[in-house]
């Protein structure tokens, strides 16, 4: 699903932002974007956002903007000013002439002045406290999402109820017409039996032709099995969706299931009506499965 949130915050040190964007995928795939300054902090990023989704192409920003210099920021490195100290000693000894450093070119000397250092456990806090309303505000809007792709799916689930209401009474009408297909094929066998011992039928032989025929079209139109699973698929897929929570693995083994009764009712049409009815319920389940390979 996609989704997208940012969020800042102010500290002593400086402005932390974090941005969380992403797009649809059947896995979850982070991609992490921070500074080698923040490099530590990224197993804690990786937790927070795998506590809350398992599904997505994630992208996470961290990035850190410093406050320019200014009163309380700056400190002096003192291990440098004594290694300074201790040369310049050790040059007097062989110049006795030769001039001090003035404070100016000490001040001045690389390394002597440096930003006060951060605090690693404060800017981990800070971190973690903006991570947390980011994810928060990262998965809301992900939930926008999720509510109008659970109105697509309900609407294409009436659609496929709506379909086998329509073909179900055709069912008894279909039976109907082999029935009376079968007594018509059934009469004309019988009379080529009794037409006299010329006929290449014998009245036996036209019987279990007959009964034959019977079988093996009586199981081809036979789908009132599929179509009542397809009901009871289409009654699971709409409570998952309502029950909620990471239902996008079910969904998918509900799309196998939909599927493989669709394409057995194609299989055993006998009709126009069948055939046309199972190419719109494929239609209808392949663009719900593209859909459902989003979802959390």
């Amino acid at each position: 699903m996609t989704g997208y949130a940012v969020a800042t915050s102010e500290s002593a040190a400086g402005t932390l932002t974090i941005e969380i964007k992403s797009v649809n995928s059947r896995f979850l795939d982070l991609q992490f974007r921070i500074n080698d300054d923040l490099r530590a902090l990224e197993p804690d990023l990786r937790t927070a956002i795998m506590a809350a989704i398992t599904r997505g192409k994630v992208e996470i920003r961290l990035s850190f903007g410093r406050k320019a210099a200014g009163a309380g920021t700056q400190a002096l490195n003192v291990p440098l000013l004594n290694e300074l100290a201790r040369l310049q000693g050790e040059v007097g000894k062989h110049f006795a002439g030769a001039q001090a450093m003035s404070v100016a070119e000490l001040l001045r000397w690389p390394g002597v002045v440096e930003e006060a250092q951060i605090g690693q456990e404060s800017l981990q806090a800070d971190v973690a406290a903006l991570m947390n309303r980011t994810v928060q505000a990262f998965v809301t809007s992900r939930q926008r999402e999720g509510a109008a792709l659970e109105a697509m799916l309900i609407s294409r689930i009436e659609a496929m109820e709506g379909i086998v209401k329509r073909i179900t009474p055709l069912i008894p009408q279909v039976v109907a017409a082999f029935q009376q297909k079968a007594i018509e094929r059934m009469q004309e066998a019988l009379g080529l039996a009794s037409q006299g011992s010329n006929s290449s039928l014998s009245r036996q032989d036209a019987m279990e032709r007959i009964r034959q025929e019977v079988i093996l079209y009586g199981i081809r139109i036979d789908v009132a099995e599929e179509l009542g699973r397809l009901s009871a698929h289409l009654s699971e897929t709409r409570h998952i969706l309502k029950k909620g929570g990471q239902v996008g693995k079910r969904l998918d083994f509900m799309m196998q299931e939909l599927n493989r009764e669709a394409n057995t009712l194609g299989a055993k049409a006998s009709v126009k009506e069948l055939a046309d009815a199972s190419m719109e319920l494929k239609l209808l389940i392949e663009q719900m499965r593209e859909q459902v390979q989003n979802l959390e």
